[in-house]
Protein backbone atom coordinates (compact mmCIF):
# COMPACT_ATOMS: atom_id res chain seq x y z
CA UNK A 1 0.00 0.00 0.00
CA UNK A 2 1.09 3.53 -0.58
CA UNK A 3 0.78 6.29 1.53
CA UNK A 4 0.76 9.79 -0.54
CA UNK A 5 1.51 13.00 1.72
CA UNK A 6 1.50 16.57 0.60
CA UNK A 7 4.63 19.30 1.98
CA UNK A 8 5.44 22.47 1.69
CA UNK A 9 7.98 23.64 0.30
CA UNK A 10 10.54 27.01 -0.08
CA UNK A 11 13.82 27.95 -0.56
CA UNK A 12 15.90 30.87 0.38
CA UNK A 13 16.89 32.92 -2.39
CA UNK A 14 20.68 31.35 -1.99
CA UNK A 15 19.81 28.12 -2.32
CA UNK A 16 21.18 27.05 0.67
CA UNK A 17 18.18 26.56 2.79
CA UNK A 18 14.66 24.51 1.79
CA UNK A 19 11.90 24.41 4.59
CA UNK A 20 9.39 21.97 4.42
CA UNK A 21 5.72 22.25 6.08
CA UNK A 22 3.20 19.74 5.94
CA UNK A 23 0.57 21.91 6.53
CA UNK A 24 0.15 25.29 6.74
CA UNK A 25 -3.03 25.69 8.95
CA UNK A 26 -3.08 25.20 12.46
CA UNK A 27 -6.08 24.76 14.90
CA UNK A 28 -6.51 25.92 17.87
CA UNK A 29 -8.60 23.21 20.25
CA UNK A 30 -8.95 25.70 23.27
CA UNK A 31 -6.81 23.56 25.47
CA UNK A 32 -4.00 23.86 23.31
CA UNK A 33 -2.96 24.53 19.57
CA UNK A 34 -1.71 22.22 17.15
CA UNK A 35 2.26 21.72 17.20
CA UNK A 36 4.14 23.30 14.40
CA UNK A 37 6.49 20.90 12.73
CA UNK A 38 8.83 20.56 9.60
CA UNK A 39 12.58 19.99 8.87
CA UNK A 40 14.86 22.35 7.02
CA UNK A 41 17.52 21.16 4.14
CA UNK A 42 21.22 23.06 5.10
CA UNK A 43 23.67 22.65 2.39
CA UNK A 44 27.12 21.99 3.19
CA UNK A 45 28.45 25.31 2.69
CA UNK A 46 26.60 25.93 6.46
CA UNK A 47 27.71 22.89 7.96
CA UNK A 48 29.98 25.69 10.07
CA UNK A 49 27.53 27.81 11.13
CA UNK A 50 24.44 28.23 13.18
CA UNK A 51 21.08 28.02 11.81
CA UNK A 52 17.69 29.22 13.52
CA UNK A 53 14.11 29.26 13.78
CA UNK A 54 11.52 31.29 14.87
CA UNK A 55 8.02 32.11 14.62
CA UNK A 56 6.89 35.44 14.16
CA UNK A 57 3.39 36.91 14.62
CA UNK A 58 3.02 40.10 12.43
CA UNK A 59 0.76 42.96 13.81
CA UNK A 60 -0.84 45.63 10.74
CA UNK A 61 -3.19 48.24 12.66
CA UNK A 62 -2.71 50.79 9.46
CA UNK A 63 -2.15 51.26 5.47
CA UNK A 64 0.94 50.24 4.23
CA UNK A 65 0.64 53.73 2.11
CA UNK A 66 0.52 56.00 5.21
CA UNK A 67 3.85 55.30 6.44
CA UNK A 68 5.65 58.50 6.71
CA UNK A 69 8.75 59.64 8.20
CA UNK A 70 9.65 56.40 9.39
CA UNK A 71 6.46 56.09 10.79
CA UNK A 72 5.51 52.49 10.67
CA UNK A 73 2.08 50.69 11.54
CA UNK A 74 3.35 47.29 12.53
CA UNK A 75 4.30 45.63 15.14
CA UNK A 76 6.54 42.11 14.87
CA UNK A 77 6.10 39.39 17.98
CA UNK A 78 9.17 36.71 18.30
CA UNK A 79 6.43 34.21 19.91
CA UNK A 80 9.53 31.14 19.38
CA UNK A 81 12.65 31.06 18.72
CA UNK A 82 15.19 27.84 18.67
CA UNK A 83 18.55 26.68 17.48
CA UNK A 84 17.93 24.36 14.33
CA UNK A 85 21.85 23.80 13.53
CA UNK A 86 23.79 22.53 15.20
CA UNK A 87 21.33 20.52 16.90
CA UNK A 88 20.51 20.51 20.30
CA UNK A 89 22.00 17.65 22.71
CA UNK A 90 18.55 16.29 23.70
CA UNK A 91 17.06 16.06 20.74
CA UNK A 92 12.88 16.30 20.84
CA UNK A 93 10.20 13.35 19.76
CA UNK A 94 10.31 13.93 16.15
CA UNK A 95 6.92 13.53 13.78
CA UNK A 96 6.02 10.99 11.48
CA UNK A 97 6.10 13.82 9.08
CA UNK A 98 9.87 14.58 10.30
CA UNK A 99 11.16 10.71 10.02
CA UNK A 100 9.37 10.53 6.97
CA UNK A 101 11.17 13.54 5.27
CA UNK A 102 14.37 12.92 6.70
CA UNK A 103 14.37 9.66 5.23
CA UNK A 104 13.55 10.98 1.57
CA UNK A 105 16.05 14.04 2.27
CA UNK A 106 19.03 12.60 3.65
CA UNK A 107 21.14 13.59 6.41
CA UNK A 108 21.23 17.20 5.73
CA UNK A 109 17.63 17.48 6.78
CA UNK A 110 16.99 18.61 10.35
CA UNK A 111 13.79 18.32 12.45
CA UNK A 112 12.13 21.70 14.05
CA UNK A 113 8.57 22.16 16.32
CA UNK A 114 7.30 25.14 17.51
CA UNK A 115 4.44 25.81 20.27
CA UNK A 116 2.37 28.76 19.67
CA UNK A 117 1.32 29.97 23.60
CA UNK A 118 -2.57 29.52 23.81
CA UNK A 119 -3.02 33.90 24.37
CA UNK A 120 -1.26 33.99 20.86
CA UNK A 121 -4.31 36.02 18.51
CA UNK A 122 -6.40 33.83 15.86
CA UNK A 123 -5.04 34.98 12.51
CA UNK A 124 -7.41 37.79 10.80
CA UNK A 125 -7.28 38.83 7.29
CA UNK A 126 -8.87 42.68 6.60
CA UNK A 127 -10.14 42.76 3.29
CA UNK A 128 -8.75 45.97 1.66
CA UNK A 129 -10.46 48.27 -0.91
CA UNK A 130 -9.96 48.63 -4.75
CA UNK A 131 -7.91 51.15 -4.09
CA UNK A 132 -5.68 50.31 -1.27
CA UNK A 133 -2.23 48.92 -2.46
CA UNK A 134 0.20 47.16 0.24
CA UNK A 135 -0.23 44.63 2.91
CA UNK A 136 -3.83 43.97 4.35
CA UNK A 137 -4.33 44.76 7.90
CA UNK A 138 -4.35 42.03 10.25
CA UNK A 139 -2.74 39.46 11.98
CA UNK A 140 -0.32 37.02 10.06
CA UNK A 141 2.24 34.72 11.59
CA UNK A 142 5.07 33.28 9.43
CA UNK A 143 7.78 30.99 10.30
CA UNK A 144 11.05 31.71 9.37
CA UNK A 145 14.22 30.12 9.37
CA UNK A 146 17.69 31.98 8.65
CA UNK A 147 21.61 31.78 9.55
CA UNK A 148 23.44 33.88 11.79
CA UNK A 149 25.03 34.42 14.66
CA UNK A 150 22.78 34.34 17.25
CA UNK A 151 18.87 34.86 17.86
CA UNK A 152 18.58 38.55 16.63
CA UNK A 153 21.38 38.09 13.66
CA UNK A 154 18.88 38.91 10.90
CA UNK A 155 21.27 40.25 8.94
CA UNK A 156 22.29 37.83 5.80
CA UNK A 157 18.92 38.27 3.94
CA UNK A 158 19.99 35.69 0.94
CA UNK A 159 20.10 32.92 3.89
CA UNK A 160 16.62 33.43 5.00
CA UNK A 161 13.63 31.92 4.16
CA UNK A 162 10.00 32.50 5.46
CA UNK A 163 6.88 30.83 5.42
CA UNK A 164 3.27 31.84 6.05
CA UNK A 165 0.84 30.14 8.34
CA UNK A 166 -2.20 30.51 10.19
CA UNK A 167 -3.75 30.08 13.29
CA UNK A 168 -7.64 28.76 12.83
CA UNK A 169 -10.01 28.40 15.53
CA UNK A 170 -13.45 26.51 14.50
CA UNK A 171 -17.04 26.71 15.55
CA UNK A 172 -18.34 23.62 18.08
CA UNK A 173 -19.52 20.90 16.04
CA UNK A 174 -22.14 20.46 18.79
CA UNK A 175 -24.65 23.04 19.78
CA UNK A 176 -24.16 24.46 23.53
CA UNK A 177 -26.40 25.95 25.47
CA UNK A 178 -28.89 28.58 24.77
CA UNK A 179 -26.96 31.72 25.66
CA UNK A 180 -29.52 33.75 28.07
CA UNK A 181 -28.19 37.32 30.38
CA UNK A 182 -31.15 38.97 33.00
CA UNK A 183 -30.26 42.63 34.50
CA UNK A 184 -32.37 44.16 37.26
CA UNK A 185 -32.12 47.67 38.40
CA UNK A 186 -33.89 49.47 40.91
CA UNK A 187 -34.67 53.48 41.28
CA UNK A 188 -34.35 55.62 43.95
CA UNK A 189 -37.50 57.41 43.75
CA UNK A 190 -39.68 54.49 42.26
CA UNK A 191 -41.16 50.76 44.12
CA UNK A 192 -40.24 48.34 42.22
CA UNK A 193 -36.96 47.30 40.14
CA UNK A 194 -37.18 46.64 36.31
CA UNK A 195 -36.14 43.39 35.26
CA UNK A 196 -34.72 43.07 31.82
CA UNK A 197 -33.96 39.21 29.88
CA UNK A 198 -32.02 39.14 26.70
CA UNK A 199 -31.94 35.05 24.67
CA UNK A 200 -30.02 34.40 21.92
CA UNK A 201 -30.99 31.20 19.49
CA UNK A 202 -27.71 30.10 19.37
CA UNK A 203 -24.32 30.62 20.58
CA UNK A 204 -22.75 31.32 17.51
CA UNK A 205 -24.52 33.95 14.72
Amino acid sequence: MVFNFRVFKKQSPNGKLTMYLGKRDFVDHISGVEPIDGVVVIDDDYKDRKVFGQIVCSFRYGREEDEVMGLKFQKDLYLASEQIFPPPQKLATTTKLQERLKKKLGDNCYPFTFTLPPSAPASVTLQPGKEEEGEPCGVHYFVKVFVGENETDRTHKRGMVSMGIRKVQYAPSKQGRQPCTVVRKDFMLSPGELELEVTLDKQVL
